[in-house]
């Protein structure tokens, strides 16, 4: 299978993706777009994989790639190629889709549960996932959960958590991260970090990367996805 990964800061990578992808015997091409790297064309993809950043969807005019990004997922998207976004991923994924991104009330930042919220019929992608498991965040925007799509999962701080497209897949949360990268994103961004209910401290954050085990919750939704798409 043919997965491109696009990355938009050098902190914010694959992760657990790309162990899974070399696990399966998958070619993972990481497109970094903060260095200039071309995009691919949507037509040689079987999986296009959107990562997190700091920036907004909104920011196109510090971020002029946000432009031909969007299009490219549109395109994946229309052409029945799956898309997994992550984050500020999901975020764009959700604007192609045509929902509002907009500054969520609140922050998260470090460790907090989501629950599961869809219907267990018809089948959905986490339905072989927990009801409430607790991924790492960071993330001050969100987004009104795009027409046509199903609300996966939702948490105290953020309502629309996951939601499921018949061609895509948007997580809030970071389900992917190791703790080398939740190393790198403390050290990168910490200064995000306020006093709001769900903001964990730069040591609350590092006393939790134990939870990172629980990555191979995303590993097991990649596997669903690829069973439908292979």
């Amino acid at each position: 299978m043919n997965i491109c990964c696009l990355q938009h800061v050098p902190f914010e990578g694959p992760g657990q993706i790309g162990a899974w992808a070399a696990r399966r015997g998958h070619d993972l091409r990481i497109v970094r777009l903060d260095l200039g790297e071309n995009l691919p064309d949507a037509r040689d993809l079987d999986l296009l994989v959107v990562m997190g950043g700091p920036m907004s969807v909104h920011d196109e005019d510090a971020y002029p790639w946000l432009v031909s990004e969007k299009k490219l997922i549109a395109r994946c998207l229309a052409s029945g190629k799956f898309t997994l976004g992550v984050c500020l991923g999901s975020q764009l994924l959700a604007q192609v889709l045509g929902a509002r991104v907009y500054r969520n009330r609140l922050k998260e930042i470090g460790w907090f549960p989501v629950e599961q919220c869809a219907p267990e019929d018809p089948p959905h992608l986490f339905r072989a996932l927990p009801h409430q498991f607790t991924p790492f965040h960071w993330h001050g925007e969100t987004y009104d959960l795009p027409a046509g799509t199903v609300h996966l999962a939702k948490s105290e701080g953020c309502l629309v958590q996951a939601f499921e497209h018949a061609h895509g897949l948007g997580l809030q949360f970071h389900l992917e991260v190791t703790a080398e990268g939740v190393a790198d994103l403390v050290r990168e961004c910490s200064g995000d970090i306020g006093s709001g209910p769900y903001e964990q401290t730069a040591a609350q954050i590092e006393a939790g990367v134990d939870r990172c085990g629980e990555g191979a919750l995303l590993v097991r939704v990649l596997l669903a996805i690829e069973e439908r798409i292979e």
